[in-house]
């Protein structure tokens, strides 16, 4: 537990300055972040060391380095060239890898370095200073009054096969308090904003709802690939959490929800 607690509180530190800081600190952690968390992912695949996963490595960084001119177009030609890349390595190396390991080296780019470059999307967006820390509430704060929610009043299993300990009930605390945090936040940061985002504590209530309510799925779905493959934790860079997989699971979900929820309520409101 002592471990787990200094840790965590050295994980909260790092990713805590970068998301104040953000610029070239945020940017590299970022990148850091997906390229160990993708290596664990195709580790679980068994391409973290070929030519797969060199593919995948390479175009998360040629997908980063196309993220820096904030160019949606650049970005999607990044992830295409990593698809035909992928293929291309398929082919020549035929019949070393089968289709599913290939299918799961664009799949890593996608699940892991694309959705948590929206940490670094939200950073750099209008507000980003004030609105990236709602990838985090509606992961972790959700998370953590999840499973205080479900200790005390879980009794219905959301998914007994996939995570007996999750509870309806936890599932519903979680999202509640994330969303409660999500609009006090709004309130008090709203002085400080730009008058760019209207509404800031309902739009950022509906952002951490929203958010939380993926988180969810993402959690399950790290779970669920654990489960496929019978591993315990994707690694163990960071002691008593695991890998960053084990740790970032939600927030793959929660940063472009966040990211594009604040983005269509801004339209419309």
């Amino acid at each position: 537990m002592k471990t787990r607690v200094l840790s965590g509180v050295f994980l909260l530190l790092v990713m805590g300055s970068a998301l104040f800081l953000g610029g070239w600190y945020l940017f590299f952690l970022c990148l850091f972040i997906s390229l160990f968390g993708l290596f664990e992912l195709y580790r679980v695949f068994k391409i973290e060391k070929s030519v797969l996963g060199i593919v995948g490595y390479s175009t998360t960084i040629l997908y980063y380095v196309a993220l820096l001119s904030d160019n949606d177009k650049l970005m999607a030609l990044a992830v295409i060239l990593g698809l035909m890349g992928t293929m291309t390595a398929y082919v020549i190396t035929f019949p070393k890898y089968i289709a599913s390991q290939v299918m799961c080296c664009i799949f890593g780019v996608m699940y892991v370095s694309v959705m948590l470059s929206y940490i670094y999307r939200t950073r750099t967006g209008i507000d980003g200073i004030y609105v990236v820390w709602l990838i985090f509430v509606s992961s972790w704060v959700s998370d953590t009054f999840a499973y205080f929610t479900g200790v005390l009043f879980g009794k219905h299993r959301m998914t007994p096969k996939l995570s007996p300990k999750k509870s309806i009930e936890g599932a519903v605390g979680g999202t509640l308090i994330s969303t409660i945090v999500g609009a006090v936040y709004g309130y008090f940061v709203s002085g400080y904003m730009s008058e760019v985002i209207s509404f800031p504590a309902l739009t950022f209530a509906i952002a951490s709802f929203a958010g939380a309510l993926l988180s969810i799925v993402g959690d399950l779905a790290a779970s669920a690939i654990k489960r496929n493959y019978e591993i315990k934790d994707y690694g163990r860079l960071i002691p008593g959490h695991g890998g960053i997989l084990d740790r970032f699971d939600s927030v793959i979900f929660t940063a472009p929800a966040v990211f594009w929820a604040v983005y269509i309520i801004n339209i419309f409101m």
